[in-house]
């Protein structure tokens, strides 16, 4: 997911789809333990969207705060 995607989307749409995320890696983690995914990369671009889910709410947040 790029970052002019999430930056569309509203507060509430984010904190969805971080929990959808959140969830998606822990599934990963669990299948990779249980036998190698066919493309371990996915973990890594799971961590990175969900960091960038992150990153554009603490930044929306600053914005209101400084407000």
């Amino acid at each position: 997911m790029k970052v002019s995607e999430i930056k569309e989307m509203t507060n509430n749409e984010i904190v969805e789809r971080l929990q959808i995320e959140k969830e998606n890696l822990v599934r990963l983690r669990l299948n990779h333990a249980v036998s190698p995914l066919e493309n371990p990369t996915r973990l890594r671009e799971t961590k990175a969207t969900i960091a960038r889910l992150n990153t554009i709410l603490r930044e929306r947040e600053l914005n209101e705060n400084q407000k």
